[in-house]
């Protein structure tokens, strides 16, 4: 009878260090004042699709021209298209084609870029923005093609509008004076692309307020958001040949297209208007494929 107080003694000690046990475990998991936070979800592609195969045989046939008259085993050739070299086929492929005639040359390029961002807590579209951002950056568009709530947040600077900058202030001076100067191209960058728009109103192209709609800009209509460049340069000493190039982004995929044309009589200037319709015709089509 002696040894059962003590028994009840141990019995209680050991259900007090068990229970506190446990108390400490659970307070350390619900530590206070901190939150769990989850993993920025993925975006919404996780494929991409095959690049040579993603432009139908008949947009091929509009986009180049000369390839309905080449010989049936050299048009083959062409309609199979060129797959850009790629070390990871599930984050980037490319395509391009070229079809040689006696009257011109074209080439088409397409570029499929599915962005995969390894922070959890940025997601992938979150990433895809930054992507693009860059790109767009790159391009050097003109000020007057940003979007107006962009142009608002930069008015509130100190420098105003991006023409305040010496960069951008430079850029717009040129592409005004390509307008009323109409001085030939030199193909230096963006603004040299805008006086080619020139050049073509001298050569029976589009003139006026016309001229101004090629110039490079953001496109409001394809996908979630797109620009367009566009940049006539000379290969060699005379020949000249147009490069139109529309990017853009949809989800976490950034798709990039190059259109070039260069004549084979070395006074004619590629038309920028034909080229940037087609251009952009293809955006749409290839939205829509990535959308399948």
């Amino acid at each position: 009878m002696a040894y059962v107080p003590g028994t009840v003694l141990i019995a209680a000690l050991v259900a007090g260090c068990s229970a506190g046990t446990e108390g400490g475990a659970s307070a350390g998991d619900s530590k206070p004042g901190t939150l769990t936070t989850s993993a920025a979800p993925p975006g919404k592609y996780l494929t991409l699709p095959e690049a040579c195969r993603a432009i139908p045989l008949a947009t091929l046939n509009d986009l180049l021209p000369g390839a309905a008259q080449l010989p049936e085993a050299q048009q083959d050739k062409v309609y199979e298209g060129t797959p850009a070299r790629t070390f990871d086929t599930d984050r980037r492929v490319g395509c391009r084609w070229t079809s040689d005639s006696p009257d011109a040359s074209r080439s088409i390029a397409i570029d499929f870029e599915r962005v995969v961002s390894y922070d959890p807590a940025v997601s992938d579209d979150d990433r895809a923005r930054e992507v693009y951002a860059k790109k767009e950056d790159a391009a050097d568009l003109p000020a007057s093609s940003l979007p107006s709530e962009d142009a608002g947040k930069e008015s509130a600077s100190p420098e105003g509008s991006p023409a305040g900058t010496a960069k951008d202030g430079a850029k717009s001076d040129g592409a005004t004076a390509g307008k009323t100067d109409a001085t030939p191209d030199t193909g230096t960058g963006p603004t040299g692309s805008a006086t080619g728009d020139t050049d073509d109103a001298a050569n029976g192209g589009t003139a006026g307020s016309d001229a101004e709609n090629l110039q490079p800009r953001v496109l409001d209509t394809l996908g979630d958001s797109a620009f367009l460049d566009d940049l006539l340069t000379r290969a060699g000493s005379t020949a000249q040949h147009r490069t139109v190039s529309v990017v853009f982004r949809t989800s976490n995929v950034i798709v990039t297209i190059e259109y070039t044309a260069q004549p084979a009589v070395s006074t004619e200037v590629p038309d920028s208007k034909e080229l940037q319709e087609k251009a952009q015709a293809l955006g749409e089509k290839l939205v829509d494929r990535l959308s399948e």
